[in-house]
């Protein structure tokens, strides 16, 4: 009798050690003394305790950095640039047997196709096209990746650090373009002001009456003011004012 409990508990024992649930965002490798058998799908699953083993493996999209390089650009600039790889797992079995510790082997090769692409390009190119810059790395990465059922959804250059004398230059030419481009507004606008006003000049040489209307809208502003006294030396009568023969004339 105490041989059965015994064995009844052993084998208790034996079948729960067997016991693996597995998520539904993970695959799980099964190898039985060492050696690969299948891939094991979400649920409830049994494996023979001792005789098999099993290795999971996430499925979801995985974010990994890049740490900031050392880059000398194409003229000669200096920079620290860093980034980041998003990337996802199609093919567990590759992933794990294709390649050891799939993660490093990204960033290794993550940080020398960065290397590589910016050191071909010039400083304003890196500035204003980093998803290009992304695009490239990625494109060189996932060359690699391919043979180990790994997908590269994606890589962002996320900050790109300069020299402090090269930062005070470029600031000082973003100010020398800023004051460009102000004083071209400027000319533009006395430029239209100026031909606005040869316009009027022409109107008011057309009209009889329209210098006397201006000389009254004149009297007007000045009055506004409240603390001027405006002598006349004549009659406003006498002021010259073209007839519509002598202008056509």
């Amino acid at each position: 009798m105490n041989q059965m409990v015994i064995f009844s508990v052993i084998f208790g024992i034996f079948l729960l050690a067997g016991i693996r649930i597995i998520y539904e965002y993970k695959r799980a490798l099964k190898f039985r003394f060492g050696r690969y058998i299948k891939t094991l799908k979400p649920g409830f699953r049994w494996i023979i305790p001792i005789v098999e083993t099993i290795q999971v493996v996430d499925i979801r999209v995985i974010t990994i950095n890049i740490v900031s390089q050392e880059v000398m650009t194409r003229d000669n600039v200096p920079c620290s640039i860093d980034g980041v790889v998003f990337f996802r797992i199609n093919s567990p079995e590759k992933a794990v047997l294709e390649v050891e510790q799939y993660t490093f082997a990204i960033t290794q090769l993550a940080q020398a196709a960065l290397r590589d692409v910016c050191g071909k390009v010039e400083l304003d190119t890196i500035l204003s096209k980093r998803e290009e810059m992304g695009q490239n790395i990625k494109t060189i990465v996932e060359q690699e990746t391919k043979e180990w059922g790994i997908e590269i959804n994606d890589v962002k250059i996320k900050d790109i650090q300069l020299p402090e004398n090269m930062r005070r230059m470029m600031a000082s030419q973003a100010e020398a373009e800023r004051s460009r481009r102000a004083r071209v507004i400027l000319a533009l606008a006395e430029e239209q002001a100026a031909g606005k006003l040869l316009e009027a000049g022409k109107l008011i040489d057309q009209s009889p009456s329209a210098i006397k209307l201006r000389l009254y809208q004149t009297l007007s502003n000045i009055a506004a003011e409240k603390n001027s006294t405006i002598l006349f030396p004549f009659p406003e009568e006498f002021l010259p004012v073209k007839t519509k023969k002598e202008t056509e004339s």
